[in-house]
């Protein structure tokens, strides 16, 4: 097999960690109300991939009616990341990613390429003993399909010998923006025309019958 890169998404690919997520997004609306609190968990959500700056200036335009202020972004993101903390460090693992890590490990060189900030997508992977898996960990900035195109460039992989694997459109529009293959996690992508399962048990065998 001539596979050159493996490239995972974070969040609902390697922990399980979106309710997380999206509870600390509903604390942060708690100030505008509870059914404010409701619709953040559904544009999380449906927004899989993309930063959460962009997630809460959302907030404030729907809630507010208004930019927010540089220093309430600022302000946000650290309430974020407090509020994520402890979720991130016991989050369970997504059934199957530990034995495709395992798999491909020393095999194939293997990125991550995530919407949240990289310093701490380092931290927290470090701290769950998985960043030894990754020959690059990839976060935001830059949003989804720029940072692919930068690990592609970076890794030398070749687009027809790489696999994109996610759980959101963002991720799926990344793949299908740089030209690799993509793998889906979730029914949503069963009209999207691409290989997927409700988790990553049957990744293994899909990607050893392709010839890449």
């Amino acid at each position: 097999m001539s596979l050159q890169l493996l490239a995972f998404d974070c969040d609902g690919i390697i922990l399980e960690s979106m309710d997380v997520k999206s509870d600390a997004y509903a604390r942060l609306a708690e100030p505008f109300g509870p059914e404010a609190m409701d619709r953040i968990r559904v544009f999380h959500a449906l927004s899989g991939g993309v930063n959460r700056l962009e997630k809460f200036r959302w907030m404030y335009l729907t809630f507010a009616g208004r930019e927010p202020l540089p220093a309430e972004l600022d302000a946000a993101a650290a309430r974020f990341a407090d509020l994520i903390r402890d979720g991130m460090r016991h989050a369970a693992l997504v059934p199957g990613i530990l034995d495709v890590l395992k798999r491909w490990h020393g095999q194939v060189p293997m990125v991550v390429c995530s919407g949240a900030p990289q310093e701490e997508l380092t931290k927290f992977l470090s701290e769950r003993g998985l960043a030894g898996y990754f020959d690059i960990i990839g976060g935001a900035p830059p949003s989804k399909t720029p940072l692919l195109r930068s690990l592609l460039q970076r890794t030398g992989g070749d687009l027809d010998r790489t696999v994109m694997i996610g759980d959101s459109l963002k991720d799926l529009e990344a793949a299908r923006a740089t030209g690799t293959h993509f793998y889906g996690r979730g029914e949503r992508f069963a009209a999207e025309g691409v290989p997927w399962h409700t988790d990553l048990t049957r990744f293994n065998a899909w990607l050893e019958a392709q010839n890449m």
